[in-house]
């Protein structure tokens, strides 16, 4: 009798030996390869900013989220949309508002059919050290957006700005967000410097036009945006004063841009050819982004072969 129970137990714990366990106790496997993580930096350039919006449908298109943004001066504005959770086609309808011939620009304003009075933006403000004030342009993006905290944008947004006293590049990642868009946007002459906590700020495009630098130690493959424009002799062109000084700033931004390229480079570096825009500019947005088709097609291209599985919904179909 022992033999035969010793007998079993032998058979029992061979057949345990060589069965294949229950399904619920093998560990979970998947093919599935994990997807590499995107980086977006979006330059400051004024007007010719509005190409960003461009490359934005780009990714939508294309089914792709960036993980993390960068942004200076009307890069941070665009980028603040875009991470707030803002499609291109979004935001190409908010700056639509400002579209057409000047005149409409200000009869839009001036009736309040934008939301943003003509006093709210063009605001005389000499006396801090800017031509015009922000705050109303701030308060609408702010009215769209629906947040006013970095920690409540989906996707986690950097805002370059520039310390006025002492030139240095200053990244805003928390807190109160409208404030730091300001900062970012005050373009020498044109908007005032922005106070907060005790410095004093100016546009981030003074010290770091193109922030692609802050994704790289963190993200698989960073997108960088340069909108900064290409300057092109127009014979008969009058130039004025403002258009000196903006200029200037815009030669600026491409040297420091340029020099930084020598040592450190995006994955994707895409650079719009946008002509005969000035920095304010925003009327001509259908001219600037009808300009821009073909960088965001380069952009369209160069994902595929950084991301050949990667297909959108409108490629697909």
């Amino acid at each position: 009798m022992r033999k035969l129970t010793r007998t079993a137990l032998t058979i029992l714990t061979f057949c345990c030996a060589i069965l294949p366990l229950p399904k619920t106790a093998l560990p979970a496997e998947t093919n599935e390869p994990t997807r590499p993580t995107i980086g977006l930096a979006l330059g400051s350039g004024g007007a010719t900013g509005l190409s960003h919006i461009a490359m934005l449908e780009v990714l939508d298109e294309m089914g792709l989220k960036p993980q993390k943004i960068a942004g200076s001066s009307i890069g941070a504005i665009i980028g603040s949309l875009y991470a707030a959770g803002m499609s291109g086609k979004e935001i190409r309808d908010l700056f639509q508002t400002f579209a057409g011939s000047n005149t409409k620009v200000v009869m839009k304003l001036i009736q309040g059919k934008s939301g943003l009075a003509l006093t709210d933006l063009m605001q005389i403000d000499l006396e801090n050290g800017g031509l015009f004030s922000s705050e109303g342009f701030i308060r609408f993006l702010g009215e769209k957006m629906g947040t006013l905290t970095f920690e409540n944008l989906p996707i986690p947004l950097m805002v370059v700005a520039t310390d006025y006293w002492s030139g240095e590049e200053i990244i805003f990642k928390s807190g109160d967000l409208l404030t730091a868009l300001q900062a970012s946007m005050a373009v020498p002459g044109l908007f005032p410097p922005e106070a907060i906590d005790g410095r004093l700020y100016i546009d981030g495009g003074t010290s770091n036009p193109l922030p692609y630098d802050h994704l790289l130690q963190t993200c698989d493959i960073v997108i960088a945006i340069d909108v900064a424009g290409t300057g092109n002799r127009i014979p008969g062109k009058e130039i004025r004063a403002t258009d000196v000084l903006f200029d200037t700033f815009k030669i600026m931004q491409q040297s420091i841009t340029s020099a930084k390229m020598k040592y450190l480079q995006p994955h994707i570096y895409i650079r719009p050819e946008i002509h005969d825009v000035r920095l304010l500019h925003f009327n001509r947005m259908e001219t600037i982004l009808q300009q821009s088709q073909p960088a965001a097609e380069i952009l369209r291209e160069k994902l595929h072969q950084a991301l050949p599985e990667e297909r959108g919904p409108a490629e697909n179909s």
